[in-house]
């Protein structure tokens, strides 16, 4: 868990002060880092970014979706971050969730209500 607590702040704080195009290439950048220790599994370390969420402040779907995607990335497993928007009374809401083999790991709840804009990696 300490390690999903190291991921939010250090996202936490990176979104705080650069732009996420900055943090979101450091995440690309570091990749795969295989250790000695065990490998965790993908529902572990979604249920620990989730679990600490709720103690940073401002921990958003964008900063948890980017913590989950750094930690699994450390571990070597594969994920798509996955941004949103949608119309509520003429204003727009934006949302953002971590896929993987299409599944929801982080950011379930709502992203039924955001049209998904193409995969960040991708380019037009």
């Amino acid at each position: 868990m300490l390690g999903g607590l190291a991921h939010v702040l250090a996202v936490r704080l990176g979104l705080t002060v650069l732009p996420f195009a900055r943090v979101r290439a450091v995440i690309e950048r570091r990749g795969a880092r295989p250790s000695a220790a065990a490998r965790v599994s993908v529902d572990e370390l979604a249920w620990s970014v989730s679990a600490v969420s709720r103690y940073v402040p401002r921990a958003t779907c964008l900063t948890q979706a980017l913590a989950l995607e750094a930690l699994l990335r450390k571990q070597g497993y594969e994920a798509e971050l996955r941004i949103g928007v949608a119309k509520e009374d003429g204003d727009l809401k934006a949302h953002a969730w971590l896929e993987r083999e299409g599944k929801i790991l982080i950011g379930e709840s709502g992203a039924a209500e955001f049209t998904a804009l193409a995969p960040t990696g991708e380019r037009a």
